[in-house]
């Protein structure tokens, strides 16, 4: 079970559960996979609608690798994620939503 709190998601893979998390490491795989100039750019294209399917689906697979799977891009190509193309895009957009959250104040 993920925890939103740590910044985890669930995300379902041909309906398995699998935990996701944009780490540090996560986070720099992504940045160089994409070639964004830095991931407030990344960001900016979730946050304004101008994501392409490779930007989901590069966040997706950096999520997963920051929860500790194992797999490659090329992995998920035959693969259900989700409830199809538009949740990816969501779990994406969400990944990279809590990565970026403040925590509470304590």
């Amino acid at each position: 079970m993920a925890n939103p709190w740590a910044g985890e998601v669930e995300i379902r893979l041909d309906g398995e559960p699998h935990v996701a998390k944009l780490t540090l490491g996560a986070l720099a795989e992504l940045e160089a996979g994409l070639g964004a100039s830095s991931l407030v750019e990344l960001v900016e294209r979730f946050e304004t609608g101008r994501f392409s399917s490779r930007d989901v689906l590069m966040v997706i697979v950096a999520g997963l690798r920051g929860g500790g799977w194992k797999g490659r891009a090329e992995d998920l190509m035959s693969v259900e994620i989700g409830a199809g193309p538009v949740e990816a895009a969501r779990l994406a957009a969400v990944l990279l939503a809590r990565a970026f959250a403040l925590p509470e104040a304590e």
